[in-house]
């Protein structure tokens, strides 16, 4: 299978719908964000290991979460959670020259795997991605407010931190447990929320809290993280 056949698989399914979201997953290879040894295996539809006991997500997943998200040419979007890079590659496709792809990533090892991995698409070098290690719980107060905030671990719930970060008629869109959930800031402090149940992600960890709690353990199965 190549790119170009995922791609049009996850369209067939009717994952993929926003001509932007389609012409950014067509153009950003997923190969280019798995190991060396998982080459053979990057257009399968399905969460692979990337090190640091973490996964690239499930294409079908991301594909999902980005036409909840309805990224744009122009916003300045925030990423939690950026791993080897290859959601981040995406919307710095399609946020454009004028946009900007804030990630954050709290592994070491993994934000330089991932700076290394996006800049094969010169967007570290062009100034349009930035990539922070840290705590993606805080957010980054510095860059706020953002148009756009997706997040690749599960919580207990939507952060506030994000929720203040983000603009009027922002988006959010965040794992919690086993849903994905979709925020939609109306007002300072109005949100509209929906659900999607039906997913599981590894578990969002804070850096005052590195121990997974016993209740998220049973979440980590092989099957999504970034």
């Amino acid at each position: 299978m190549t790119n170009r056949e995922l791609v049009e698989s996850l369209i067939r399914g009717g994952y993929l719908k926003s001509p932007q979201i389609i012409k950014a997953f067509k153009k950003i290879d997923r190969a280019d964000f798995v190991p060396e040894d998982s080459r053979h295996e990057a257009y399968i539809n399905a969460p692979l290991p990337i090190g640091q006991g973490q996964t690239i997500s499930q294409p079908l997943t991301v594909a999902f979460m980005m036409e909840l998200l309805e990224p744009e040419a122009g916003n300045i979007i925030l990423d939690i959670g950026s791993g080897s890079g290859w959601q981040t590659a995406i919307l710095a496709e399609i946020v454009g020259k004028k946009g900007k792809v804030f990630g954050i990533e709290r592994i070491p090892k993994l934000t330089e795997i991932g700076k290394n991995n996006i800049e094969r698409y010169k967007f570290i070098s062009s100034g349009r991605v930035e990539i922070f290690e840290g705590d993606g719980t805080l957010g980054l107060p510095d860059k706020a407010p953002f148009d756009r905030i997706i997040a690749a671990a599960s919580g207990e719930k939507i952060i506030e931190a994000w929720k203040k970060q983000l603009k009027i008629n922002g988006r959010v869109v965040a794992p919690i447990e086993n849903s994905i959930f979709l925020l939609v800031k109306k007002a300072e402090n109005e949100f509209e929320e929906k659900e999607y149940p039906g997913f599981a992600f590894v578990p969002l960890i804070s850096d005052k809290d590195k121990e997974i709690p016993e209740w998220r353990k049973h979440f980590m199965k092989p099957n999504e993280s970034r």
